[in-house]
């Protein structure tokens, strides 16, 4: 069997570090037959991953998928939201037909198929999802990645463009640096995972230069 690995990334584990051991758990109890033992893998997917050649990698960050997927050989990756979407033992909250809007990570931009696991676990929540014009493998860049190559106000611009172009006050995102962009534009974020576990997102350090700052001490780390 395939060895698979559990990554959390580092923007989650820094953003809500005890959620990685909950999902792990989670991973393990019910997703034996299908991947086999779930592993924790803690080293950042911008260093070498030391894992074997023919492993699964389950992500949630899409930056962390991308890397994984094209720069090591023979690794592949599936999202956490694929493999939760497919099962039947997840205790979904209920949100009562929230309108909701999806910013589409740009690592992700071309797979189709986290789009669709994303709206599925939505509806399972019974969230209604009311999209922006450019969403899917149009999505635009919610601003983050433009730093640090364009000055911080610049960005900032930009990431209040990507906000105002969201039809709803509330924006499901699955990254952590979305978060921070979406909370500067001026919407109100909601992360999937704290969707799915029933918790409120935080938008914690948010200021791009301070948040760089920390992502990275905390990659050069791990």
């Amino acid at each position: 069997m395939t060895k698979t690995y559990f990554n959390p990334g580092c923007a989650l584990s820094i953003y809500k570090p005890d959620t990685e051991n909950k999902i792990l758990k989670f991973l393990n109890e019910n997703c034996l037959e299908k991947y086999g033992e779930v592993e924790l893998h803690k080293i950042c997917c911008r260093h070498e991953p030391m894992i074997e050649e023919g492993s699964l990698i389950i992500n949630v960050c899409a930056g962390c998928d991308r890397r994984f997927r094209s720069l090591y050989q023979g690794i592949t990756t599936i999202s956490l939201w694929e493999v939760i979407d497919e099962l039947d033992s997840f205790e979904f909250p209920d949100y009562k037909g929230l309108q909701m809007s999806v910013h589409d990570a740009c690592p992700v931009r071309e797979k189709a198929q986290v789009h669709q696991a994303v709206r599925g676990l939505l509806g399972k929540m019974n969230i209604e999802v009311v999209e922006t014009e450019f969403h899917g493998s149009r999505s635009i860049c919610c601003g983050d990645d433009l730093y640090p190559a364009l000055p911080v106000e610049t960005v900032h611009k930009k990431m209040k463009e990507r906000a105002e172009s969201m039809p709803c006050e509330d924006v499901c995102v699955y990254c952590v640096s979305c978060i921070k962009s979406m909370h500067i534009g001026g919407k109100t974020p909601r992360h999937l995972m704290d969707l799915l576990l029933g918790e409120t997102t935080e938008a914690q350090i948010y200021e791009t230069e301070e948040w760089h700052i920390q992502l990275q001490e905390y990659i050069d780390r791990h």
